[in-house]
């Protein structure tokens, strides 16, 4: 019985934080967002071609890809809750600023800080779920966490499409500056929630600390190994981000309707591995979990570009290929963790997390140039075998990452 009382404070602190968390990732995610929906309107008030506005998100990645890896340094010195805090207030900033553009230049700034209150979450989120969070409910908790973010992507083009087509695209970002302020607000409200633990070393400080042992993670084999899984999986999961409306309208014969259907398919089925991922990563074992799963992931792609299928079965297929990627995410960050732990301890979250998950912000940075060629030349088969041949190889990394981190650990 005591147990049990001793252990409600615990699980109500962990709901609260995995809460809190859950919410800030799917405003991160939202803003993503910011502009892509509001692109037809940019570019007709700007006189931008496709190119143009594109660049906007090439900035977008670009300086959230070096944020992050900075941003990771920051989180293990100051705190996860200041350095979120910062985040979205460059997003309060980004969405302001938009709504009072008049030129191109304008937009790339709105871009650039936008990427850069990006840049916080990954170090951030992760350090705070692993520091706060007890161990038994980490899968839960980024499982969660990977289902907001979802839904943040979700949200964004209903709600800022919504906006402009009866008030206006400044109204717009002004509603999304509205949401960063509520976040903020929050953020604040209950900050000493998100408060690094006594002990920690963001919260002691790391002053004496050497500037080389402050690197010494990039001279892991486990971290770079992560870092090239997450180059990987996203490079693959852009691919079909980007094009996979365009891909199934040529191979299939897909309406542009059925086709961006079949993309939003894609996107439920993973948010419902995500849910079934965290249940399963807490069995341990995950990187044997994320072969399989984007082992079939990779074999229902190749089935998807190379078989005559009837149209009716590519929106369940799509469903399906997104379950089983959806699958492996709460065992991927398990597993960043575990290369985090297994020989720098709490100390590095930050940093590790910081620097693992620039590889997300590079992939999807790369995607565009990876695979653009192939749509060009009408290579729509060969744009899903490239996917599925980029998640076979991130499976070698993961069984790596795996092996590595067992090894130190022992």
């Amino acid at each position: 019985m005591t147990t049990a009382v001793a252990s409600l404070p615990e699980k109500g602190h962990d709901l609260e934080v995995i809460s809190l968390i859950g919410f800030v990732h799917g405003v991160s995610h939202f803003f993503h967002l910011l502009l892509p929906p509001l692109f037809p309107w940019l570019m007709r008030d700007f006189g931008l071609s496709f190119t143009g506005i594109g660049a906007t998100m090439t900035i977008f990645f670009v300086v959230s890809a070096i944020g992050q890896a900075v941003a990771g340094f920051l989180v293990d010195r100051f705190g996860a809750a200041r350095v979120l805090g910062a985040g979205i207030g460059c997003f309060l900033a980004a969405a302001l600023l938009l709504s009072m553009v008049d030129d191109y230049f304008g937009l790339t700034l709105v871009a650039a800080l936008a990427g850069l209150g990006n840049s916080v979450f990954h170090p951030a989120d992760f350090t705070v779920l692993n520091r706060q969070v007890s161990p038994p409910r980490l899968g839960h908790a980024f499982s969660i966490h990977g289902l907001s973010g979802n839904l943040g992507w979700a949200l964004a083009p209903v709600f800022m499409t919504g906006i402009a087509a009866t008030a206006g695209w400044r109204v717009a970002a002004l509603a999304a500056a509205g949401i960063a302020a509520l976040a903020l607000a929050l953020l604040f409200w209950r900050r000493r929630t998100l408060a690094d633990p006594p002990g920690s070393v963001a919260a002691a400080g790391e002053s004496g600390t050497p500037a080389g042992s402050r690197l010494a993670f990039l001279r892991s084999p486990a971290v770079w190994m992560c870092f090239l899984f997450f180059l990987l999986i996203t490079t693959a999961f852009g691919g079909i981000q980007n094009f996979a409306t365009p891909i199934l309208q040529n191979l299939h014969g897909l309406s542009l309707a059925a086709g961006a259907s079949a993309l939003s398919a894609y996107l439920v089925g993973g948010a419902g591995g995500i849910l079934t991922g965290g249940f399963l990563a807490q069995k341990g074992e995950h990187e044997r979990l994320i072969a399989a799963a984007l082992g079939a992931a990779a074999l229902l792609t190749v089935a998807l570009a190379l078989l005559p299928l009837p149209a009716w079965s590519v929106l369940p297929l799509m469903v399906a290929i997104g379950y089983c990627t959806g699958i492996a995410g709460p065992s991927r960050d398990l597993l960043v963790r575990r290369a985090a732990t297994s020989r720098f301890g709490q100390a590095a979250y930050g940093r590790v997390y910081g620097f693992v998950y620039s590889g997300l912000d590079s992939g999807l940075a790369l995607a565009p140039l990876v695979f653009g060629g192939l749509m060009d030349s009408g290579r729509f088969a060969a744009v899903l075998v490239g996917i599925a041949a980029l998640w076979s190889v991130s499976i070698l990394t993961a069984l790596r990452v795996g092996g590595v981190t067992r090894q130190a650990a022992a």
